[in-house]
């Protein structure tokens, strides 16, 4: 009755089925695990930010080495003065709303001489062209104490491809926060990764766009995906199952019709 399951129309789709099941499992825990990821994402945020905040510089790695992972989006404090020297910005960032404009990234050093930081001010609107420097608010002279969040610094890998760190571009732009290229910029040694800011005491009169927390309520889609691909890998045996009993039917069915010749067909 099943004999048609070896002929090789029925053989291929039995094998494009066997080839199907662990994809699909396989993409069903590829979703569970970017959920995994998520969450531990959003917990380690939401436990950095609510943590007390301590001095950057006892948190920062030796210069050119990486933040790690679990100090990610700390809060730090740290004083000093800043080197609008070396200020720099960094191209195709966004706000809050989605626009295109920059961050602005301001050396400071801190005052118990202890080193030279890396500090994200915000982000400014575009100017008249991209090979033009954008106007930015004048970091605040003198003595300031800061609070923020600790960053690592960024890389092209680390992004996932998104950032392309290109050279070749205008004066003082850069596609990536990063401490070992800011050092073979200006000479001078920085303290590894990089204070996000959110608060300057004496708060300055005009200053960049505040960068806002990161969302750490959200965890995505990831789940309901991975239940989708588990209820596909469910459903490839029964649709086969199905396929295979209308054919067992359709055949059978064929088989008990009493075959006409033309010899029986009246004239």
């Amino acid at each position: 009755m099943y004999r048609f399951l070896l002929t090789r129309q029925w053989l291929i789709t039995l094998l494009i089925a066997l080839l199907l099941i662990p994809t699909t499992i396989k993409l069903g825990f590829w979703q569970l695990h970017r959920h995994e990821a998520r969450v531990a994402r959003n917990e380690l945020i939401a436990k950095a930010l609510t943590a007390t905040p301590e001095p950057f510089d006892s948190l920062s790695p030796a210069p050119g080495t990486a933040v790690p992972a679990d100090l990610t989006w700390r809060a730090v404090t740290a004083t000093g003065q800043y080197d609008p020297a070396h200020e720099f910005v960094v191209r195709k960032r966004t706000d809050a709303n989605g626009t295109i404009g920059y961050f602005v990234v301001t050396p400071l050093k801190l005052s118990d001489g202890k080193g030279t930081l890396l500090v994200n001010r915000g982000w400014v609107a575009s100017g008249d062209g991209a090979a033009d420097y954008p106007p930015v608010p004048a970091a605040p002279a003198g003595e300031v104490t800061l609070t923020g969040r600790m960053r690592a610094d960024e890389t092209a890998k680390g992004s996932g491809g998104f950032i392309k760190d290109r050279a070749g571009l205008p004066d003082r732009q850069f596609n990536l926060i990063n401490t070992e290229q800011q050092t073979k910029e200006t000479g001078a040694p920085l303290l590894g990764g990089y204070l996000e800011l959110t608060a300057t005491t004496p708060a300055p009169a005009d200053q960049p766009a505040l960068i806002p927390e990161p969302n750490h309520s959200d965890i995505g889609p990831h789940m309901a995906y991975a239940i989708q691909w588990w209820l596909f890998t469910a459903m490839i045996p029964v649709g086969v199952w199905v396929l295979v009993r209308r054919e067992a039917k359709d055949r059978a069915k064929q088989q008990a019709e009493p075959e006409v010749t033309p010899e029986a067909v009246p004239a």
